[in-house]
């Protein structure tokens, strides 16, 4: 007597699951309270499902920049809902309605979650997508640009972090020392730098340009720019020197890569900053970057020794690295907040040596390498133009 009434459960149970496999498909639009005082931002999602039935996902962000990003990961258990953005660092949570027209859930991008809820649009509701601004167009490969003009001013006391980015044509730095700029410039370590005085470290610049070629540079004719700038307007001489020095290698396991390569036009420019992840740690976002361009990164932002990547790999990737910083660690960005005063200890992300051979398949090693020095010979606090 037992037995059809279990089989009845298990085929509402089906049914059910159907159900919200069928419904979940559409675009759904929700509004995203940005803490803090923060601009409000509306977000849609446009769920699809292939021809092998496994459910898709492009996530835009309107308010801010229209274009579509490829969500990495959808899954519908149930009514749950699970949505991975690998670009943004993000992970959208949420439940769907038994009616299958709202979505009720939360938004994270490595920090605490924020509530975000979707309702499903129609024709009538449906918000407009702006068309995404057409991609820039690159510099001449063979272009050797320098500044047409650039400021260099001051810093405000007490910003946080620093900056380096191009938007279009213009080229900016934020809150960054020249120790900062020669170390992005000439791919050093600042312990690969002698000589250099007390305020080399400390006077922190905003710098804005734009190079006297058409076309977005790329990051070598980025190098040249700021290179040039150093010399013309800090008055930099050196001259350089090999010198074995304390350092850290990077090479593939035995067992393999863990990342993906970069599906991003290879002409863009690579994208590499930090954000807060759980319970103090940190998230190293990279996109469209070479492992040789991370090395470049570590060692100017985070590491205490010279960084080599020793791959000989020259391909792009995209990936986000968590890991938990120590004392020695990433000191330029000054004090780092606290983990939450709730936080589990053990769900904090593991120190960065190991989360190289985890969630990268690579080997972060401390060693001895024969590296370029930089001697300084001269230089001097800029005019402002």
């Amino acid at each position: 007597m037992h037995s059809p009434i279990r089989s009845t459960l298990a085929l509402f149970a089906l049914s059910s699951g159907t159900l919200f496999a069928q419904n979940i498909t559409g675009q759904w639009q929700g509004t995203l309270k940005v803490p803090n005082g923060g601009p409000e931002l509306r977000i849609i999602f446009k769920i699809s499902r292939g021809a092998d039935e496994k459910l898709a996902a492009t996530f835009y962000s309107i308010d801010q920049n229209p274009a579509p990003i490829k969500a990495t990961e959808v899954t519908l258990k149930g009514a749950a809902l699970k949505i991975g953005i690998q670009q943004l660092n993000g992970t959208y949570e949420g439940t769907v309605s038994s009616d299958g027209n709202s979505i009720a859930g939360n938004w994270s991008q490595g920090g605490p979650s924020i509530p975000l809820n979707f309702v499903k649009a129609n024709d009538a509701t449906a918000w407009a997508i702006p068309e995404p601004p057409p991609p820039p167009v690159p510099m001449a490969a063979n272009a050797n640009p320098e500044f047409q003009a650039a400021t260099i001013k001051p810093s405000k006391p007490d910003t946080p972090g620093k900056l380096f980015t191009v938007r279009g044509q213009d080229v900016t730095t934020v809150n960054t020392t020249l120790s900062d700029v020669v170390t992005m410039a000439y791919n050093l370590h600042p312990k690969q730098i002698i000589g250099a005085p007390s305020w080399f470290d400390s006077d922190k610049f905003d710098i804005t340009g734009r190079p006297d070629k058409p076309g977005q540079p790329n990051v070598n004719q980025l190098k040249i720019m700021l290179q040039k700038l150093i010399v013309d307007r800090f008055q930099l001489k050196f001259h350089n020197e090999k010198k074995e020095l304390p350092a850290y290698t990077i090479n593939v396991l035995k067992s393999g890569l863990k990342i993906k390569k970069s599906e991003a036009d290879p002409n863009s420019l690579p994208g590499l900053f930090f954000g807060g992840g759980r319970n103090g740690g940190v998230n190293f976002n990279v996109r469209n970057a070479t492992l040789a361009e991370v090395a470049s990164v570590l060692q100017g932002s985070v590491l205490d020794k010279p960084v080599v990547d020793q791959t000989g790999l020259t391909d792009k990737y995209d990936f986000v690295l968590s890991f938990t910083p120590d004392s020695s660690q990433m000191t330029g960005f000054g004090p780092r907040p606290p983990a939450p005063a709730d936080a589990n200890p053990g769900d904090a992300p593991p120190d960065i040596f190991t989360a190289f051979q985890q969630q990268l398949g690579l080997k972060l090693e401390s060693t001895k390498a024969n590296v370029d020095v930089m001697v300084i010979d001269k230089v001097e606090k800029p005019s402002e133009n």
